[in-house]
């Protein structure tokens, strides 16, 4: 039961109806018994630092944050963490006393849903990260601070992939296709909406499937539909493969424990974004 009590979190977003973070949040709070509630709050594009002064005002706890705000409560919030000030977006607001923090769980919440689906660390392996996009940047500082060996990022875009591998010591930058950045890889993540369900080129695979190798380690940070080209492509070979849902259940498990701390309960939370059995 809501009452006067229960404390409000949120996303924001623009559009964000579609947001599956609700059901997994609110599921979280269900299964801590916490008297929490977690809604969608359209933020038109322009208002992300309206929204944090919002958060202020209204006593919110804590929002999530998604495109096109990033960047803009970046710079409306009291505090960044070193990892938002380095990336220069936040997804994650939470309160600390009376101030706001911003920061990023994105590629924190990427490492640990490697580490939980393969059961090993990216240190000491070699990536190939395609994308140059938000969720590429927070991918790439994040496995250069977890000490992955090599990483390199391939672009549409050879500035914007210099400016991602410009994140992590141990990046460089790489061509789209190459076939041999496939090979010289341990681990290969689509950072990208190649693929996606509804997306501009929903049957694209981000590099060439023939570069595969049965021993390779696939990501693809897409989850609709949860069976990507790429995935498909991994899996036919008998490649270890994994969608994007581990890494939208590692971020949202981060934020969820900055603003309770709270264990956050993981199976509860995927039960929540997988849906219903079939």
């Amino acid at each position: 039961m809501i009452t006067g009590a229960t404390r409000l979190a949120g996303v924001i977003g623009d559009p964000v109806r579609h947001s599956l973070s609700p059901a997994i949040h609110n599921a979280a709070f269900a299964a801590c018994g916490l008297d929490w509630v977690y809604v969608a709050l359209p933020v038109p594009a322009g208002e992300g630092g309206a929204a944090v002064r919002a958060m202020r005002a209204l006593g919110i706890e804590g929002l999530s944050v998604t495109m096109p705000h990033k960047a803009d409560v970046a710079g409306a919030v009291d505090e960044l963490t070193p990892v938002a000030r380095t990336l220069g977006v936040c997804n994650c607001l939470y309160r600390r006393g009376d101030r706001i923090v911003g920061h990023s769980t994105d590629g924190d919440g990427f490492v640990a849903a490697f580490e939980t689906r393969f059961g090993r660390a990216p240190a000491g392996l070699r990536f190939l990260v395609v994308g140059a996009g938000g969720a590429a940047r927070s991918i790439v500082e994040a496995l250069g601070r977890a000490g992955a060996a090599s990483i390199v990022v391939a672009n549409r875009s050879p500035d914007r992939a210099a400016e991602v591998a410009a994140l992590a010591a141990v990046a460089t930058t790489g061509r789209l296709g190459d076939r041999e950045a496939v090979a010289a890889a341990d681990a290969v993540v689509n950072a990208t909406s190649l693929g996606m369900e509804g997306g501009p080129e929903p049957g694209a695979v981000p590099v060439p499937i023939e570069a595969l190798r049965p021993d390779h380690l696939v990501v693809d940070i897409v989850y609709e539909p949860r069976v990507t080209p790429l995935l498909a492509a991994a899996e036919a070979i008998g490649a270890d493969a994994a969608d994007g849902v581990g890494m939208l259940i590692g971020q949202a498990a981060l934020s969820f424990e900055l603003w309770t701390g709270v264990a956050a309960p993981l199976e509860a939370m995927t039960r929540a974004a997988l849906g219903p059995p079939s």
